[in-house]
């Protein structure tokens, strides 16, 4: 990377109506007072000296460069501009750092990486003082109007999906699905993957759960949360009868286009609806399928959701969910806490621990986690070859009229969770779901 500082780049909202995340975006002035930032210097200081990083600021003559932390250490946090940097952390805690970002107040030569040593680091990073206090300046709580009701799922959803269709066009592959994929491995169970086995690898995923719930021909299949419709063809083409639902106008539009491109529209049906507002036919579903839907249902709505599952759910059928998780513990931590995701990309959404979802069905529903499949090194690599997109077809997006604050926020966004896959913070796992035995199942491992 370059050692030239970037540009400040124009702060300017285009006035979006549908969604918040503009193409042209603003950021908040830092405000804190010389105080804050000297605590929040001393803190990042305090990183450098424990964690594997080391921070280059300008030097005080000469226009050249300085080193603080371990000199020998190839992750770098590079500061452009330090006095910004410091008070955006001190006025708004690790949003700030995020906006510090976004602004250009710095960079690095390898941000996933730097990122993941911040994921498993952060005892060392914010002391277990500060981790206790939630609802200060640094620690946020979340805003009450971003509760997932119905209005409220769908206002949060299209916080980030009336982005336009070219920007997801330009990151995803041709499924267009987004969401973690299942790629091979080799004897060591490492991921093989390249941009082109990417699509391929979306199908894997696909497969892997529609194999999970049994989905064959006449199969009564139930989509929640679909996307742009590549779920729903793949179940159809099986032989399966499926009803995908979507909150998402244009995610509804899309995918029936698709389907009927593929001439499966009497396999199909595609409603825009919340999925408290489903009703099923005589005997319920076969199979209920959901793919990193849960994360936007908000702890206190997951209740209803699986209450929702079973209702809907035939006498015999099975479940298959694909939902991120974290460890409980963190989960406890942070699910009240007003993040940078939340403000800038997934309102409202909470990640689930694996004991918070099956404590939640053990205590609403006689439903039970027969089987899971873990598999967040995958996440980490999707991600890495959804940044590689983005990057690669930005001249496009730019063309656009997406600025470079946008540009800077989507890669923030993207390494962020993959850092969380590659320390460990956040898991991603395949459920499966029903009545019977834990272990039931045989299917536990990738197709």
């Amino acid at each position: 990377m370059s050692e030239a500082q970037p540009e400040q780049g124009h702060i300017i909202a285009d006035g979006d109506p549908e969604s918040a995340m503009a193409r042209q975006m603003s950021l908040p002035e830092p405000t804190s007072t010389r105080v804050r930032a000297m605590l929040a210097k001393a803190l990042i200081q305090r990183a450098a000296g424990r964690l594997p990083f080391r921070i280059v600021v300008p030097a005080a003559q000469d226009n050249g460069m300085s080193h603080l932390g371990r000199p020998d250490e190839p992750v770098t946090l590079r500061l452009w501009r330090p006095e910004s940097f410091y008070r955006r952390l001190g006025d708004a805690g690790l949003i700030g750092f995020g906006e510090s970002f976004q602004a250009g107040d710095w960079d690095s030569d390898d941000l996933a990486g730097l990122l993941a040593v911040f994921a498993a680091g952060l005892d060392l990073l914010v002391p277990p003082a500060l981790q206790r206090l939630r609802g200060h300046r640094a620690a946020r709580k979340r805003p009450r109007d971003e509760a997932q009701t119905v209005e409220g799922a769908r206002r949060n959803a299209r916080h980030h999906y009336a982005l336009p269709n070219e920007l997801f066009l330009a990151m995803l592959d041709e499924t267009m699905c987004y969401s973690c994929a299942i790629f091979p491995t080799d004897d060591h169970q490492r991921v093989i993957a390249d941009e082109a086995t990417l699509a391929d690898a979306q199908r894997r995923k696909i497969d892997r759960l529609l194999d999970l719930v049994r989905v064959g021909a006449g199969t009564r299949v139930l989509d929640i949360g679909t996307g742009w419709g590549e779920l729903p063809l793949r179940a159809a083409r099986r032989g399966g009868i499926v009803h995908a639902v979507t909150n998402m106008s244009e995610h509804a539009e899309f995918a029936r286009d698709r389907i009927a491109g593929a001439g499966l529209t009497e396999r199909v049906r595609v409603d825009l609806c919340d999925y408290r507002q489903i009703t099923s036919g005589s005997g319920g579903y076969d199979a209920i399928v959901s793919v990193e839907m849960i994360e936007v249902v908000g702890p206190e709505y997951w209740p209803a959701y699986f209450r929702t599952l079973e209702r809907l759910l035939a006498p015999e059928g099975r479940i298959g969910l694909q939902a991120m998780t974290m460890p409980h513990h963190r989960m406890l931590k942070t699910s009240t806490t007003y993040t940078w995701i939340d403000k800038y990309i997934f309102p409202g959404g909470v990640i689930p621990s694996v004991p918070a979802i099956e404590q939640t069905l053990t205590q609403n529903t006689s439903l039970r986690v027969l089987d899971r499949y873990a598999f967040g090194d995958h996440y980490r690599t999707t991600l890495s070859l959804w940044r590689q997109r983005f990057n690669r077809n930005w001249p496009d997006l730019s063309d656009l009229g997406f600025d470079e604050i946008f540009r800077r926020t989507w890669n923030f966004y993207l390494a962020f969770c993959e850092a969380g896959f590659a320390s460990g913070y956040l898991d991603v796992y395949q459920f499966l779901i029903g009545k019977g035995r834990p272990g039931s199942s045989t299917l536990n491992s990738p197709i």
